[in-house]
Parts: structure tokens; sequence; C-alpha cells
């Protein structure tokens, strides 16, 4: 279900400060945020942002088409390591 129009997109407040503290200063580092349910707004773009995936936190470059998606969405949760392996016995019984 998506959020009611009249409420408007969900931007995490302390992110949006720590990214418009930012941009007047000169200082680029990356921005460690657990808001991964947040909304990327355009004046996001061209910062790092490090996003947490319940482990560490995965750096993520914001680019001009991220913007409306979610944070959570670049920084993947499960690692996948593919189907069962093929091995000779599993060969033989085909």
């Amino acid at each position: 279900m998506s959020r009611s129009t009249k409420k408007g997109p969900y931007i995490d407040e302390n992110l949006m400060k720590k990214v418009m503290a930012q941009k007047k200063g000169s200082d680029r580092s990356v921005l460690k945020t657990w808001a991964r349910a947040s909304q990327i707004p355009p004046e996001f773009v061209t910062h790092k942002i490090g996003i947490h995936n319940g482990r560490k936190h995965i750096e993520v470059l914001i680019t001009e088409g991220m913007v409306g998606h979610r944070l959570g969405e670049f920084s993947l949760t499960r690692t996948f390591k593919g189907h069962g392996k093929i091995t000779k016995r599993t060969a033989d019984k085909t």
C-alpha cells in the first residue's frame, strides 16, 4: 500500500538535516543512516549515503535515477549464493 498523497513522501528528518548541512559546507564524507524506509528527494543527488543492511553500511552514490525510490532498495539484506550445487552424485541420478 502506498503512502497518502496528502501526507507527502516520507523523508527522514535527521538525514535531511545532515544532507543540508553537508551542502552548505565542503565536507563530502559518507552519511550513515538506518532509515531504509526514507524516500530519496532531489536534494540527495550526488551525495554518498551509507545505508544499513542489518550487518554493515553499504555505501551508495545517489543519482538522478534513484529519486523517488526508497533507500532500502539499494542496500540488499540477503546474500543469494545460488541454488543447489551440481555434484557428480546428483548428475548420475538423472
